[in-house]
């Protein structure tokens, strides 16, 4: 049987990765969290999670960035449309398990 690659290809690159879809669950589950709960949730450095982090950084990049406060607050949160981006993310994921899923 043949699979249709176009889903993977479809799958959100900055939000696949990782650290990155680590945060973002994280963050679909609880709108806001502090720096310290997210860091320790999801046993990441500070470095992993700070302003100028790579995942951070990528993130606010996007057209729908997580929102860091400024200091010394550090709280990140999505914004509606990191939240919808992510819901789009899952439901292309469930898809994917859904085409490939043994009959």
């Amino acid at each position: 049987m043949r699979r249709d690659p176009e889903p993977f290809q479809q799958l959100n690159r900055v939000i696949h990765e990782k650290g990155r879809l680590a945060i973002m669950s994280m963050l679909a589950a609880s709108p806001e969290l502090s720096f310290t709960e997210l860091r320790d949730a999801l046993a990441m450095t500070d470095g992993n999670l700070t302003r100028t982090s790579v995942h951070c950084r990528r993130l606010v990049m996007c057209p729908w960035p997580i929102l860091s406060k400024q200091p010394p607050a550090h709280d990140l949160l999505a914004d509606i449309a990191g939240r919808k981006a992510f819901a789009e993310y899952i439901n292309l994921l469930e898809q994917i398990v859904r085409q490939n899923k043994p009959r």
